[in-house]
């Protein structure tokens, strides 16, 4: 082996070590010159077929509640998507603002339906409508009665969806708020998703852990539980969080690729509004049942750590497989209940995904864990595009180190 090729292995190990850390960050800024667009960068758009799906549906005459610390409408990509929406926080009820400082609910209605425009982020559901419904200034925890209060807002205001990407602890004595605010969206027909939260442990987390709210855990970009993301028996379904781009939260006008359990409940919510829009006759009992019925796993469903599966759209849009069943049934509450449940019963179709991943790009797919391995470590399905995408990756990035190595040899010599 040459000095030449020692040294150039070296620094592709030191790169590639470097490269890992910052992607074990919590938030980390895209570089200032990009070598790919930002739909390139969206990496579960492809992964779940949205281009095709976008044929059949778009999200269009769905609204979606985000509960968050509001909306900026002025952004790019979410003008002449959002709706006056309200806001709970602080003494002076009214209008949810547009400064939005924290970015965060901005960021999750951006992932639900933001349009694209001007090379910014598109949504997983790009025509849904947004309902801000401002219940904090940050995601901090101990806003059950703002997030209480917004629940029953949006439902009452036309949501269909409401997105909760935020997860914390709850006494016993803000329980039986939780619960109240849930059942009255239940009754009223719209579907909740939570974020399981983020610290890599088995905890139950709210309003995640309220029956019926659709608990979501985030899933790698090789279609693996992420190893920060929350489980347990509760959890319902799974979805990308990994490097989802979204705005930095110090300058609107940068972009950034954050990882948590919020951009996968927002994923999740985004994929309710593209299934319902294609469906508007349905309820939102038979949206979930098809959700969870056409989810991606390995191995018994539910899942402690995935739930029934992560969700895979285009199994319902572009195959049509999944059955509506009874519309007045929720199936996850019947499923929780200990009951038999249409849910627990996939349709014909799908049953061959009960030992393994489908082999279409619909979505990253997952597996149970067995009990000695840590949080995160899950044995799932690598679907082959990624494996290819990884491979090819790590050969350019070697590459690259090489030929700056010849390059300043040449130099040198010269």
């Amino acid at each position: 082996m040459s000095p030449l090729t020692r040294a150039a292995r070296k620094r592709a190990v030191g790169l590639l070590g470097a490269m890992a850390a910052v992607v074990a960050t919590w938030t980390v800024a895209a570089p200032a010159a990009q070598a790919e667009d930002m739909r390139s960068r969206q990496w579960y758009l492809d992964a779940m077929k949205a281009d095709e799906m976008w044929k059949v549906a778009t999200g269009k005459g769905i609204t979606v509640a985000v509960l968050d610390t509001g909306v900026d409408s002025t952004v790019s990509e979410l003008r002449g998507k959002v709706l006056p929406g309200r806001n709970f926080n602080g003494q002076g009820l009214g209008r949810v603002d547009e400064k939005d400082t924290n970015r965060h609910g901005t960021n999750m209605a951006i992932v639900i339906s933001g349009s694209g425009t001007n090379g910014g982020i598109k949504g997983i559901a790009p025509d849904a409508q947004i309902l801000p419904v401002k219940i904090g200034d940050s995601t901090s925890f101990g806003i059950v009665g703002t997030a209480t209060k917004g629940i029953r807002y949006a439902v009452d205001n036309g949501a269909r969806v409401i997105n909760i990407s935020f997860a914390g602890p709850a006494d016993e004595t803000e329980i039986p708020q939780w619960r109240e605010a849930v059942e009255y969206a239940q009754r009223k027909g719209a579907l909740i998703f939570a974020g399981s939260g983020n610290e890599g442990l088995a905890m139950k987390v709210h309003p995640a852990a309220i029956p019926g709210v659709v608990a979501v855990g985030a899933l790698d970009t090789k279609g693996k539980v992420a190893k920060f993301s929350n489980y347990g028996s509760h959890l319902a379904l799974a979805a990308p969080g990994v490097e989802i781009p979204s705005r930095c939260i110090d300058n609107k006008n940068k972009y950034c690729a954050a990882d948590g359990t919020s951009g996968a409940t927002a994923i999740a919510s985004g994929t309710a509004a593209l299934i319902w829009s294609a469906h508007p006759d349905w309820t939102g009992n038979q949206v979930l049942r098809v959700m969870m019925e056409t989810a991606g796993h390995n191995g018994p469903v539910p899942s402690k750590y995935i739930g029934y599966g992560s969700v895979r759209p285009a199994q319902v849009l572009l195959e049509g497989k999944g059955n509506p069943g009874d519309p007045d049934v929720n199936p996850l509450l019947a499923a929780q209940g200990g009951g038999q449940s249409p849910a627990s019963k996939p349709s014909e179709p799908s049953q061959a995904s009960q030992t393994s991943p489908s082999p279409e790009n619909t979505g990253a797919s997952g597996s149970d864990q067995v009990e000695d391995q840590a949080a995160g470590s899950d044995e799932g399905g690598f679907p082959l595009w990624a494996i290819v995408a990884s491979a090819v990756a790590v050969v350019a990035v070697i590459g690259l180190v090489v030929a700056a190595g010849v390059r300043r040899r040449a130099s040198t010599d010269a």
